[in-house]
Parts: structure tokens; C-alpha cells; sequence
């Protein structure tokens, strides 16, 4: 089981995995409060109005996200004695494939890399279900095995962003849709930004003398930094998004994809559709879009609720990341079982 999150801060994401990890290690249903006396990152005073106002707003939010992301979080009584609601994560629908994240949702996880791995968020999660067991509440060791998330990211991001933060210059190979052959670029990077959902970096372009964005997933081979660090200074209260926005242009969407989602299933990708089509067995939607590998991504963090018909170039890139996912999963596997 695998956790992508969006990209929001580390510290809201490390809570949102505890609370996932809390409502999965009971098969009963936890009140808020029980949820606040267990999740780090719920604490307050519950006595001082403002401040369990503000914990119930935080939590309406971490629901609303967890729902958002696909996971089937259920309200009810833990008894008919009870009064009060209670929350828990329904084990029989709860199976995510491996996610591979967008370049935005892994940066939100950020350098860290591998959450999971983490002291200070085992050492919480570890602490979060010794409270339940506490209370009183049955947990559930074998509920969480498996769960880590697992993140990938352009392979030139570190290298530049390294590179920037050195201010030291690179060259690599860039490759462009219209061209053939891949060129050789130098540059001074001033900075790496996402806009749409894709990773630039923005610079100077010593061949060409004149300031230059580049798309990282366009980006052959390996990132070589040369020269001494401190070699360039950017210009000061440089606007890297504007310059991308204005590089890239308005987002044309003429693509049509043909997408087939199981009932009640991928509510994120039924917005994105113009055209829903309902069947017997499942509904027919009709995408637009502007960049296949991007909703090609989209696709696959949906598992097998979705299966992508056509056109044939989103079925070929679709195959070629659920590949890509059984790659990595097989090298994470051996990792966790040591």
C-alpha cells in the first residue's frame, strides 16, 4: 500500500500518513477526540474553545484531503451505547497501487525521499498506535505492512537544484520534440520551478546569451556541473514562474482520451471529463488534454479502477509507467523484507 499526497507542507504530511496509519491499525471506529489523543500534530487543549476550534478545523481538512485522494475513510458508532461519531479506514476497499507522484507531490515530500524511512515519523507513528493500545483500542499490527510511500522525480532535479543553490554551472543534453537530434546545452542555473504540473529549470544560456528555460523531463543523460561554485550571481528579485509561463504559452488541450472508470471510482479524473458516458459495467469518459505523459501519471495512480482505451500514444505511455512501477516496487520489496 502506498501514500501521494499533494503538495502541501512536510509537517501536514507526516500527519495525514499518522492519521492513516492510526484508522488503519483499528477495526473500530475512533472519535475525534481519541484521534486528537493519538495522531501527533492534533494536540490541544480541548477545554479552550479557540484552540479545539482550530483542531476541528484542521481535522475537517485532513478528512476532506484523505477523501480527495481515493482513501475510504467511513463515519459510524463504534457501539449502540455511543453517541458520538467515530472514524476508521475500510480495510476491503482500502488498496492503493504504487503512485508514482507528480514532480510537485514529490517535492512536497520533499528531500526527505522516503517519509517512512524517517526517524522522527517512525518514532511518532510508533507513539501514536502505543496510545491507542493505551486506550484500550485494538490495533491491528499487520494493518500498516507494506505502507511507505514511494516517489519519483525527474533525475535532473537534484543535480540542478544542487547546482543553483551552488551557483555553479552545468551542461547536459536537451532534447526538443521538433528536432531529431538532442543538443548540448551550458548553462547558469538560477533556479529550479514547477508550473503545470512539469519541473524547469531557468537560466542563463551561455551559448546563446540570453536567459532560458528548460523542461527537465526533456533532459538526456546526466547533469554535469563544471567550474567552481559562486562562479555567477542571478539577477536579484528574478520571477522564475513568470518566465516559464511566458516560455511555455497558454495550455492547449486537444488531445481526446477515452477512459474507462469502474462505478463510483477516480473522482479526480471525472472532472477533468467533458463527456461521461454510464455502462453496465463501468463509465466512459472523454479527457482532454494537452501533455499524455502528465494524464498518463493521472491514470496510473488510479490502479485498476481505470484502463485507458485510446488514443494509442496514451496506451503505449501508460504501459510503459505501470513497467516503470513494477520496477521500483521490486526494488523497494527486498529493501523492506531485510
Amino acid at each position: 500500500m502506498l501514500l501521494a499526497f499533494p503538495l502541501v507542507s512536510r509537517t501536514r504530511t507526516e500527519r495525514l500518513v499518522n492519521l492513516v496509519i492510526c484508522l488503519l491499525s483499528t477495526r473500530r471506529f475512533l472519535t475525534a477526540a481519541q484521534i486528537a489523543a493519538t495522531v501527533p500534530g492534533y494536540e490541544h487543549d480541548p477545554e479552550d474553545p479557540r484552540d479545539h476550534e482550530a483542531f476541528q478545523r484542521k481535522f475537517e481538512r485532513d478528512k476532506a484531503e484523505l477523501r480527495e485522494l481515493g482513501v475510504p475513510l467511513e463515519t459510524g458508532l463504534a457501539s449502540a451505547f455511543d453517541t458520538e461519531h467515530g472514524y476508521r479506514i475500510a480495510h476491503r476497499e482500502y488498496a492503493l497501487p504504487d503512485i508514482p507522484l507528480e514532480p510537485d507531490e514529490a517535492a512536497a515530500v520533499g528531500i526527505a525521499a522516503r517519509l517512512w524511512q524517517h526517524a522522527g515519523l517512525a518514532a511518532a507513528a510508533s507513539s501514536g498506535l502505543a496510545k491507542l493500545r493505551a486506550a484500550g483500542v485494538e490495533v491491528d499490527p499487520q494493518a500498516t505492512l507494506g505502507m511507505e510511500p514511494v516517489m519519483t522525480v525527474d533525475p535532473a532535479f537534484g543535480p540542478l537544484t544542487a547546482a543553483a543553490r551552488a551557483r555553479r554551472a552545468v551542461t547536459f543534453t536537451y532534447r526538443v520534440p521538433e528536432v531529431d537530434e538532442p543538443s548540448t546545452r551550458r548553462l547558469q542555473p538560477w533556479g529550479v520551478v514547477c508550473w503545470q504540473g512539469r519541473w524547469y529549470v531557468v537560466g542563463h544560456d551561455r551559448d546563446r546569451g540570453a536567459t532560458r528555460c528548460f523542461r527537465l523531463s526533456r533532459i538526456v543523460g546526466s547533469v554535469r556541473a563544471v567550474g567552481s561554485a559562486g562562479a555567477f550571481s542571478p539577477p536579484e528579485n528574478v520571477d522564475l514562474i513568470s518566465h516559464v509561463a511566458r516560455w511555455s504559452g497558454p495550455v492547449a488541450r486537444n488531445g481526446r482520451a477515452t477512459v474507462f472508470v469502474r462505478p463510483g471510482r477516480a473522482a479526480g479524473l471525472r472532472r477533468l471529463a467533458m463527456e461521461t458516458v454510464p455502462g453496465p459495467e463501468g463509465d466512459r469518459l472523454t479527457i482532454p488534454y494537452s501533455d499524455v505523459e502528465w494524464l498518463a501519471s493521472r491514470l496510473v495512480g488510479y490502479g485498476a479502477d481505470v484502463r485507458a482505451d485510446g488514443p494509442p500514444e496514451l496506451r503505449e505511455v501508460v504501459i510503459q509507467q505501470l513497467k516503470e512501477v513494477v520496477a521500483r516496487h521490486e526494488r523497494v520489496v527486498p529493501t523492506m523484507l531485510r
